[in-house]
């Protein structure tokens, strides 16, 4: 990521606002994998420390683009009804992260599909439905450069913004990018690299440079 990209992440607060990655497991509690492997035991409560790990994450994954919360919520659920029906398809020495992200980013996909639209937010933060505000106080150059950021990842290819939002604000490493997007570790990072420098140039090209100087 450059420089430019990491000034106006921690400037902004944006990572903060947009990231929520899984709960990390603590010190001597069970795996992601370690659960799943549990539950398909029949330990139901091992479904929910899933859930607990991985629903706030997968939310701000649909509403990340999805303006209606009950859309967005609906797809949560359905993701993790997935994962129920898909529990015996799981393979025994993979990651459970990567392959829950990609039955959401299917469901998110086809959301899309049926909707027969463009998608209606790249990136929206819903300022509502945040339990803290967004800049206090206002602070008229940071949301002009929020916008900037939220217009520059908009006109990404697809296939460049997902790698940028999944890697970035998802938190994933590349090689579970990788599994999601069905695409090689050197692609992705190609695409990310490719992405990065888009967005560069077209902060670059707006007042972006002179905000994150102040």
């Amino acid at each position: 990521m450059t420089k430019l990209l990491l000034a106006l992440v921690m400037m902004l607060g944006i990572r903060r606002r947009l990231q929520l990655t899984a709960a990390a497991p603590a010190a001597g509690e069970p795996t992601d994998e370690q659960l799943f492997a549990a539950y398909r035991g029949g330990d139901t409560k091992a479904f929910d420390e899933i859930f607990r790990r991985y629903g706030p994450p997968i939310t701000q994954l649909m509403r990340r683009q999805i303006r209606s919360n009950e859309d967005a919520s609906d797809l949560v659920q359905q993701t993790f009804l997935q994962l129920h029906r898909a529990r015996n398809d799981f393979r025994e020495g993979c990651e459970l992260r990567p392959w829950l992200y990609t039955i959401a980013m299917n469901l998110r996909r086809e959301y899309f599909r049926k909707k027969g639209r463009r998608k209606e937010s790249v990136m929206d933060l819903d300022a509502k439905a945040s339990t803290q505000p967004r800049v206090d106080p206002v602070d008229v150059g940071a949301l002009e450069t929020q916008d900037q950021v939220r217009q520059a990842l908009a006109r990404l290819p697809e296939s460049q913004r997902a790698v940028i939002q999944l890697h970035w604000f998802d938190g994933l490493s590349m090689s579970e990018v990788a599994d999601v997007v069905g695409a090689s570790v050197s692609a992705v990072k190609v695409r990310a690299h490719r992405g990065y420098k888009v967005l560069r140039a077209a902060l670059e090209a707006t007042d972006a440079t002179e905000t994150i100087g102040r």
